[in-house]
């Protein structure tokens, strides 16, 4: 190659090394040509110090909707509740129905309902000090409401039971707040009287469940070797005297707070059957 040659080509590698940089300053003040960092998902709240919250309606499905598959154990679970002596009375040691604390099988809102716990257990339960889940806090039910002994878990008959409360929980938020479950307590300084809750039971209880609390056709015993032992949830003057309030008489809650605190504290003194734990 002749050196005008080899000149020339010098010269042109020159022109374009100084074009290329002349172009590259220029287009650095428009382009951003530093490395991209890689996207993170963000670890903040979306709503900074509040709780989610779930928008929530009481519509339990009915029985005799469930699947097909699964529509004889809800049925099952659903008669188990509403006549408990007659579908479990092996498992039952009073005449106490699971429906006379959970009216329509839960299916109501006036009446301790089930809907929703489907969706909510396992729970923390103070009284066990520990999470139990539905097949334990159901057996808590037949030895303390029902002074019975509990059922096996692996039973045809409990399977039933939870099989229905999941049905009756269908489309409720898992671990949502399910605003209608549990008792909201009585917030009174009233110091009940037994006395005066005599009373009450003269005048607005006993036509139901008799003058001696023994019960009758329309409404279960209330205290005596035929109703729930002392280990009960209902043994408890708090929540007797909040059911009392906001669910009697059934249909027609007519009570006051104090009332109801005198009635549950006149109920609950009265002689019942001693919680024996049945299970190992």
């Amino acid at each position: 190659m002749k050196k005008n040659e080899i000149f020339f080509s010098l010269v042109i590698i020159l022109l374009f090394a100084i074009v290329g940089g002349a172009l590259s300053l220029i287009f650095s003040k428009f382009i951003d040509f530093s490395p991209v960092e890689p996207t993170r998902p963000s670890l903040a709240p979306t709503t900074a110090g509040t709780e989610k919250t779930y928008s929530v309606s009481f519509n339990p499905p009915l029985p005799q909707e469930a699947p097909a598959d699964i529509r004889d154990a809800v049925m099952l679970g659903y008669n188990i509740l509403m006549d408990t002596q007659k579908y479990v009375p092996q498992y039952v040691g009073n005449k106490l129905n699971c429906k006379n604390c959970h009216f329509e099988a839960g299916r109501v809102k006036e009446g301790l309902s089930l809907a929703g716990v489907g969706a909510v257990y396992p729970k923390y339960i103070r009284r066990e000090n520990y999470s139990v889940d539905l097949v334990t806090r159901t057996n808590d039910c037949f030895e303390r409401s029902m002074n019975g002994k509990p059922l096996p878990s692996d039973s045809r008959e409990m399977n039933a039971i939870i099989t229905y409360y999941q049905w009756i929980s269908k489309g409720l938020p898992i671990y949502g707040q399910i605003p209608w479950l549990g008792l909201k307590h009585i917030q009174s300084t009233h110091q009940p009287n037994p006395m005066k809750g005599k009373e009450v039971f003269g005048q607005q209880c006993s036509a139901c469940h008799g003058s001696n609390g023994q019960g009758t056709q329309i409404a279960p015993p209330l205290w005596g070797k035929d109703s729930f032992n002392d280990g009960a949830g209902m043994a408890k003057l708090a929540n007797l005297a909040t059911f009392a309030r906001d669910f009697m008489p059934q249909g027609n809650p007519d009570l006051t707070d104090e009332e109801a605190r005198d009635v549950a504290a006149y109920v609950a003194s009265q002689p019942r059957p001693h919680f024996v734990p049945k299970r190992k």
